[in-house]
């Protein structure tokens, strides 16, 4: 049998505190003591980054933008993306007459329109002058004589459109279809235009009319064929032969007015359309439909 200890050895052993040994943490402490180095194993030198955080001069990413050779070849990237884009925009008139196409598509809800009512009745028309402001022909949104591209360009995507419901309501639709149908009409379109370019150029006519107006013109067309298109749809043939005949009797009598009052052949440096002189000819343009 082993013996009873002895109350006061039983006292003594309680309030014996254990010693903790050298790298070990005491199992009572809930937090490491971090203001000793050698607790943290890091040594007795500490990164300079604060709150023993690295600093960060000692990220890759820092360390790379401090190269002198990355700074050189960052700056040499950063002028040659600033010579390539001064390239391309003293060059893109060369190609896409950006200038003058915001001049064309300066547009507004009250022009439109006026230009949709004055391609279905022309005949109430009177004034078919082109207005000038200091020897330039003022944007279309303030005079409806002035050619535009806003309207062909959404009346070409519209045509394109309901010639596809067209064909879905004789369940012939399909995507291959609408893309001939998109290609044909961009197909007459400039065939059209080269047709009447070339026709200038034989019969050697002093005119002032650019290609964009040409463009403008012949594609004021697509309002007509989607009227047809749609009479065509909502009454049948009947319709649809009445509608066409109207526009096209309305086209025939638009073109020759409305091209003969512009007189824009020069393009000054600002990139609006200049006035012509005095004794320009400008052909009567009449496109079929």
């Amino acid at each position: 049998m082993h013996e009873a200890l002895h109350p006061s050895s039983l006292a003594a052993s309680k309030r014996r505190i254990p010693v903790s040994q050298p790298g070990m943490a005491d199992p009572h402490q809930l937090f490491d003591d971090t203001s000793s180095a050698q607790s943290r194993g890091y040594g007795a030198q500490r990164a300079p980054g604060g709150l023993g955080y690295p600093s960060a001069s000692a990220s890759p990413q820092a360390a790379f933008l401090a190269d002198p050779v990355s700074n050189m070849a960052m700056a040499y990237g950063s002028s040659l993306a600033a010579q390539g884009k001064e390239l391309v925009d003293k060059n893109i008139d060369r190609f896409i007459p950006v200038t003058k196409l915001k001049y064309y598509f300066a547009v507004d809800t009250m022009y439109v329109g006026k230009k949709l009512g004055l391609l279905f009745f022309p005949y109430l028309h009177q004034d078919w002058e082109v207005q000038y402001q200091q020897d330039t022909p003022v944007a279309p949104r303030f005079d409806v004589n002035a050619p535009d591209l806003y309207i062909p360009a959404m009346a070409f995507i519209t045509y394109v459109l309901v010639a596809g419901l067209a064909l879905g309501t004789q369940d012939r639709f399909s995507p291959d279809l609408l893309g001939l149908q998109a290609s044909s009409a961009l197909a007459w379109l400039t065939l059209e235009v080269l047709a009447i370019l070339l026709s200038l150029y034989l019969v050697t006519v002093n005119t002032d009319l650019t290609t964009i107006d040409l463009v403008a013109f012949l594609g004021y067309k697509y309002v007509g064929m989607i009227g047809g298109v749609l009479m065509g749809l909502l009454f049948g043939k009947i319709g649809y032969y009445l509608v066409l005949g109207w526009c096209c009797a309305s086209i025939f009598v638009f073109m020759p007015h409305c091209s003969s009052g512009v007189a824009a052949p020069a393009w000054g440096s600002g990139g609006l359309p200049g006035r012509g002189g005095a004794a320009s000819h400008v052909p009567s343009m009449q496109a079929p439909l």
